[in-house]
């Protein structure tokens, strides 16, 4: 399965840059090298347990929209989870008071494979949730699934995820590929840190490419 790293720059959805604040959560990741001068590092996700919903038809806003929510309580629990950070959203949909679904951290970054028909975006569970402790959607379109071993090149940069911007650092990242002698699997990913009040020079934003 192949994914973009994103965050939606949609201001309508969230109502504040909910990824701008220090203390969010960001996906663990062990760092097998570095080259800090082009800003590269090559990494091993170990697990993450992902909460995914497709971007066709509607496209990203729909699908954050339905992420954001089940992290907000649209989802089968009976626990409130402190959050990282505080995130609200007033449609967020409840049965009933004594019958709440759980709040879950937000957590850097969202991911989103927009390649094809299959595009599909996803929100990164806390590590304390396993596949198992991971609370169960309650929307259909939402699905839970756990990606394991993912083991990425990665290139940072600021600025905005702009076509053009992805596709100058896209060129770095796998010229060093190419040089160091790498393998690639499938299309290279994008991941946005900040959320849309951040300015762009002050943004963390990278493109990762799986590697054997």
């Amino acid at each position: 399965m192949k994914f973009l790293f994103a965050v939606v720059a949609s201001l309508s959805l969230v109502g504040c840059s909910v990824f701008g604040q220090s203390n969010v959560e960001t996906a663990p990741y062990t760092l097998l090298k570095a080259e800090p001068e082009q800003n590269i590092e090559v990494r091993n996700y170990d697990a993450m347990v992902l909460v995914s919903t497709s971007m066709a038809g509607e496209g990203r806003n729909s699908a954050f929209r339905k992420l954001f929510r089940y992290i907000g309580g649209e989802n089968e629990g009976a626990t409130e989870i402190a959050m990282t950070a505080p995130v609200f959203m007033g449609d967020t949909k409840q049965a009933d008071n004594n019958n709440k679904g759980t709040e879950i951290a937000m957590t850097a970054p969202v991911l989103m494979n927009s390649s094809g028909d299959g595009a599909m975006m996803s929100f990164v569970m806390p590590k304390e949730f396993t596949l198992q402790t991971t609370p169960k959607p309650t929307n259909p379109d939402v699905k839970v699934t756990e990606l394991k071993n993912y083991k990425v090149a990665a290139i940072k940069f600021s600025g905005t995820l702009s076509d053009r911007n992805v596709a100058k650092h896209r060129k770095i990242l796998t010229d060093w590929l190419n040089t160091n002698g790498y393998s690639t699997i499938g299309e290279p990913v994008e991941a946005g840190y900040n959320g849309p009040m951040t300015l762009p020079m002050l943004r963390r934003n990278e493109l990762l490419i799986e590697i054997k």
